[in-house]
């Protein structure tokens, strides 16, 4: 397997890779129970709010959205924590081969 960075590098990209899928796993479930707290980040077009006649709905499904959004990263995030400790192992094993 070609090696794609060092250990060091494999090591960090693997510590927040590992943060990203925690947080964002935890604001997809925040966002999906819908908290309070979160509505700031809702992307809200008044134009289409408007259309909906100011319909909870609409404000649910945003909150739902961005819930999919954030798993959809963490996702993202989990594939580079498998790539990173994939890499770190070929580090290791090349480090022990050279020794």
């Amino acid at each position: 397997m070609p090696v794609i960075c060092g250990p060091k590098c494999s090591a960090c990209c693997a510590v927040l890779s590992g943060w990203g899928i925690i947080m964002l796993a935890l604001l997809g479930v925040f966002f999906y129970i819908r908290s309070p707290i979160l509505s700031e980040d809702l992307p809200i077009n008044e134009k289409d709010w408007e259309n909906r006649n100011f319909s909870y709905g609409y404000i649910k499904d945003l909150y739902e959205q961005n819930a999919f959004n954030c798993w959809i990263a963490a996702g993202l995030y989990a594939v580079t924590f498998i790539i990173s400790v994939i890499m770190i192992k070929v580090n290791q094993k090349r480090n022990y081969a050279s020794t």
